[in-house]
């Protein structure tokens, strides 16, 4: 049987030094050294005409421990609008990260499709657990789509993003606005998507040890996520999660926005996401999924100039481009401008 190494595309091989030298944790004892490890500077590429600016906006229940102010990071691309809006959720687990973390990637994304892009940042578990985290990129896409006029940008032309738990959040974001009557979700665009915290699968049961996110680093993010009390307590009172916890619990996936599902041969999440495209299919939601060979979790971030990083990228764009512009005013995607991959070209692990 051949190794994971092995597996790998071997463009992808040197972003695996990234994951060995700081990798994701699997108790307490190893969370600072990875938020640190996951803000760690990075050389985001120029994105030629896109403005940059932070807002911050009330968070929910002011009440509520932790809650606040919401920081978002505005990318705001040259021309007239109104513009398509991206609403961006960072990866990093539940459990780190921040908007700095994909500063480089918005303006590349906004840059290459012409969309404003928003990104969220959003209170971390284990300090912080379901549903705080889920409140807070609601709250940010509340304000996205109150400030239309001020942004520029169309509310009916909005699409919810993310990477990872990133993904996670934007897919629990999805059943959220479905069951609450909004806001209107035009599109959603889900990267490796966080959304079993049962494990089950056969590549949660294959990808153990692997020197990417792999079932450990998982398990441990989603016992922060879910807080106390999870799996259940002994004599199983407190029942399953929350489906807008752990989106693949849920029943009913009909009346959910047309999605991009992008997953890689070798990551831990490969068998929930195709599960999830799948039953949105069933469900009547028109779905678009890639599996790319030889690719693992975090691949197009490490090495977006690799052949699957670009081929990832323009199918994004190809995605993003289709579903919310209009066929008249439809611009080319832009793969190989500047900044076309991520300004997270060194980071490795992206749960």
């Amino acid at each position: 049987m051949r190794t994971f190494e092995e597996r790998v595309d071997p463009e992808l091989l040197p972003g695996l030094a990234y994951s060995r030298a700081y990798p994701p944790p699997t108790s307490t004892a190893g969370l600072a050294a990875f938020r640190d490890s996951a803000e760690a500077p990075v050389a985001a590429a120029a994105a030629d005409g896109v403005t940059v600016r932070d807002v911050r906006t009330a968070g929910p229940g002011a009440a509520a421990p932790g809650a606040g102010d919401l920081r978002l990071r505005v990318f705001t691309p040259p021309g007239p609008g109104p513009h398509l809006a991206v609403y961006w959720i960072h990866g990093g687990g539940m459990i780190a990260g921040s908007v700095d973390l994909d500063t480089g990637y918005c303006a590349a994304l906004c840059a290459r499709v012409a969309a404003v892009v928003v990104a969220v940042e959003y209170r971390l578990a284990p300090e912080h657990p379901f549903p705080a985290p889920l409140e807070d990129v609601a709250a940010g896409l509340r304000w996205l789509v109150a400030s239309a006029s001020e942004l520029d940008v169309d509310p009916a032309r909005v699409a919810v993003a993310g990477s990872s738990a990133g993904a996670g959040l934007a897919a629990a974001l999805t059943l959220l606005t479905r069951d609450e009557g909004g806001p209107a979700i035009a599109f959603s665009y889900l990267m490796y998507p966080m959304l079993d915290a049962s494990h089950a699968s056969p590549s949660a049961r294959e990808f153990t040890d692997i020197p990417t996110w792999n079932r450990a680093h998982s398990e441990f993010a989603w016992g922060c996520y879910l807080g106390a009390g999870w799996p259940g307590d002994a004599d199983g009172t407190s029942g399953p999660p929350s489906s807008y916890a752990v989106p693949a619990l849920a029943a009913d996936l009909a009346g959910l926005p047309p999605t991009l599902i992008q997953t890689g041969e070798l990551d831990l999440f490969r068998d929930e996401d195709i599960s999830f495209a799948a039953r949105l299919l069933q469900a009547g939601v028109p779905t678009e999924l890639h599996v790319y060979p030889g690719a693992y979790h975090g691949f197009e971030l490490n090495r977006p100039h690799s052949r699957l990083g670009r081929q990832c990228l323009a199918d994004r764009d190809r995605a993003l481009l289709r579903a919310l512009h209009p066929p008249a005013r439809r611009p080319a995607p832009t793969p190989d401008s500047p900044g076309a991959g991520s300004g997270a070209a060194t980071k490795g692990i992206r749960p």
